[in-house]
């Protein structure tokens, strides 16, 4: 959910002034990870979507031309109990048959020091498209000749209801499960172009 995604690797790669403009960077699926939390009672589920892409599209000279794009197979979902997984995916929840992926595309990108910067986008998930920022880190350094680059990607907690992630009313009363998830993201991309 954290998906929310990710996508950090566009304000990082700005951050370098020896970059050329045009850059191409692709999340590397084997070493990133999209993740959440949330709490229930007095523990706390993490989970992870194991099928993602994304792509990175730097204009250096006009960075406000940069563009990122995301998108996580809501399949994909993996809290580490195949049973509780598969009632996720159930259309009392995520319903992804319907709603199969979830996507983010940004709008602005904003330096805040010099490792750090906000990506402002739209989420769309469970057919609910909703403003986030993502608060980005870069974690790696990022030269002319780079050709991968790492970051660490938050956001505000995301509500369920916003996105009417909502079990049964009666489900809801009883399970204890947190309104809010938070996203935990680290993304490693790797140059293209």
């Amino acid at each position: 959910m954290r998906t929310q995604f990710i996508i950090s690797v566009v304000f990082l790669a700005l951050l370098s002034s020896d970059t050329l403009a045009g850059e191409t960077y692709r999340f590397d699926q084997s070493r990133s990870t999209i993740g959440f939390t949330v709490h229930q009672f007095l523990g706390t589920t993490h989970g992870k979507f194991t099928k993602f892409d994304g792509k990175i599209d730097i204009d250096r000279e006009h960075p406000e031309k940069s563009s990122v794009t995301a998108k996580v197979d809501v399949r994909s979902i993996d809290t580490g109990i195949v049973k509780r997984d598969n009632h996720l995916r159930s259309p009392e929840f995520f319903n992804v048959a319907k709603f199969p992926e979830m996507t983010f595309k940004s709008r602005d990108v904003r330096q805040t020091s010099q490792q750090n910067g906000d990506i402002l986008g739209d989420l769309m998930m469970h057919g609910i498209t909703k403003p986030i920022t993502l608060h980005v880190k870069l974690l790696s350094p990022i030269s002319g000749d780079a050709k991968e680059t790492r970051w660490s990607v938050t956001t505000e907690p995301l509500k369920r209801s916003d996105f009417r992630l909502m079990f049964s009313q009666g489900t809801e009363a009883i399970s204890g499960i947190s309104q809010t998830v938070a996203v935990n993201i680290e993304i490693e991309a790797s140059r293209v172009q």
